[in-house]
């Protein structure tokens, strides 16, 4: 177990205890009673951002001069939307604000940026639908308390941005953070293959709820797995190609979307690219399992552009492959996305990778149930400036759905935080000290009213940051491309 904490430490050499099959369960327990005595739960509740507090708008510009110049403008438009569209894309000054906050020393491979927005449905190997965390691009072993903080503020600043009064607020938040707290004490009562093999499967929860919902929301349900069915590379064929002299090419939509042959610079034959793509597929190949690698080599590359994705990813290079498999009407896309330093790793340490593609894959096998098949790593000059940078690679679309929060009235988010929470403590007692951590909550519903005020403190200061962003954009400082 790391030192527990109450003061901000420059770095926190957070890695994930090896030893835990050394300790019997009772001395697993009073690690972490010892934890709550020198860092009590009441002491989540704390917010008070110091004097010196790093200026977020400066935080994200330092992120943006690693970024591709042209996208950086769209990345503030989309934060400026609102106070949440602005938190999705605010890791960095919340991990650096978290940085700041007690801590009780048990560490766990963290999402680094667990809001509510990064949680949906996919498609398992087994082609069940499974909900799951579905972003890693900030994983890194640290605090479990900043992944529960992030995801308990976005629930706040999301209930403001529905127009949810403050009580309503507090009872979502607080029955997300309950919510944690009974499933991490179940999951310390389970087996390790047990924790291991536990997942939501959505048709289960479908069969289980027949008796609990009204047909209205099984209808809803059943639209929402229907919906995410859809959602496959022969859908982003139909969306993001048009037949040219007979072959499907990627279409151009700038800045969101631009075909790679729009990219090239001058000097950069197409067919020369060509060749160097093929042998970064065949490169990233080799990070696959043997039998995912027999199933890639059955497709061919046909095209690529560059996609615009997400808030907090815009400006990061992000490509899409399309592939063929026996003909046309057996296509795969892949996303090649880069992936930079965590936002945690300026206060938790370093990855043990060297690359950072394969520190977000390692980190997503750990913490979800069941990981794309075509998940992988390469580090290459793909960014087109003549930089060597790490990407990772999965599906594009692998039965992916994300809930759209915005509609959603007090219970339903309640319901959904619930979800989402449970999904965290499952994802954290993988790889975490569970039986710990769950002594350390107790039975008792201090640590989660103590979260809930700390959700509520930020979610004020969320929309500070925002308006300086706002501020900044009409001033002149920041440039900024809304509506794309």
């Amino acid at each position: 177990m790391g030192t527990a904490t109450t003061a901000r430490a420059t770095t926190r050499r957070c890695r994930l205890d090896t030893r835990l099959s050394q300790l019997t369960p009772a001395e697993r327990a009073q690690r972490g009673k010892e934890a709550r005595a020198a860092v009590p739960r009441e002491s989540h509740a704390a917010f008070d951002p110091a004097a010196g507090r790093p200026d977020p708008l400066d935080l994200l510009e330092g992120q943006a001069t690693s970024r591709v110049p042209e996208l950086v403008p769209v990345r503030y438009g989309r934060m400026m939307v609102s106070p949440f569209t602005y938190f999705r894309g605010a890791a960095l000054p919340m991990a650096s604000d978290l940085a700041a906050t007690p801590t009780s020393g048990l560490t766990v491979q963290a999402c680094g940026d667990a809001h509510l927005s990064n949680f949906g449905i996919f498609g398992s190997p087994e082609r069940r639908l499974i909900f799951d965390l579905n972003d890693f691009d900030e994983t890194l072993p640290g605090p479990w308390e900043w992944d529960v903080k992030r995801l308990a503020a976005s629930l706040d600043v999301a209930g403001r941005d529905n127009g949810f009064a403050a009580k309503d607020r507090r009872e979502v938040v607080t029955a997300a953070v309950a919510a944690y707290r009974r499933a991490m004490r179940g999951f310390a009562e389970m087996t390790n293959l047990d924790v291991w093999y536990a997942r939501v499967d959505v048709e289960q929860v479908q069969a289980d709820l027949q008796s609990q919902l009204k047909a209205r929301q099984l209808r809803t349900l059943d639209k929402v797995a229907a919906k995410a069915r859809t959602h496959d590379s022969m859908r982003e064929v139909a969306k993001l190609t048009r037949v040219v002299d007979g072959q499907p090419r990627i279409i151009s939509d700038p800045p969101t979307l631009v075909p790679v042959a729009d990219l090239l610079p001058q000097e950069t034959d197409l067919a020369t690219f060509t060749s160097q793509l093929t042998g970064l597929i065949a490169n990233y190949r080799r990070t696959l399992e043997t039998d995912r690698r027999y199933l890639l080599d059955q497709f061919e590359f046909a095209d690529m552009a560059r996609k615009v994705v997400g808030v907090g990813s815009v400006g990061t290079r992000c490509w899409i492959l399309l592939m063929h498999g026996r003909n046309e009407s057996d296509p795969l896309f892949l996303q090649v996305k880069e992936a930079q330093a965590s936002v945690l790793s300026s206060f938790c340490g370093t990855s043990r990778y060297a690359n950072e593609g394969q520190r977000v894959a390692a980190g997503q096998r750990l913490m979800q149930a069941t990981s794309d098949i075509f998940l992988g790593w390469q580090r290459t000059e793909l960014g087109l400036d003549g930089q060597h940078r790490d990407f990772y690679v999965r599906q594009l679309r692998d039965w992916k759905f994300s809930l759209d929060t915005s509609t959603l009235a007090p219970r339903g988010m309640r319901q959904y935080g619930e979800l989402c929470a449970w999904t965290l403590a499952r994802a954290h007692a993988r790889s975490g000290d569970r039986i710990a951590i769950a002594a350390y909550l107790g039975t008792s519903d201090v640590f989660e009213r103590a979260v809930t005020r700390f959700a509520a403190a930020y979610a004020d200061q969320n929309e500070r940051d925002h308006r300086a962003l706002v501020d900044a954009v009409a001033s002149g400082r920041i440039t900024a491309e809304p509506g794309v």
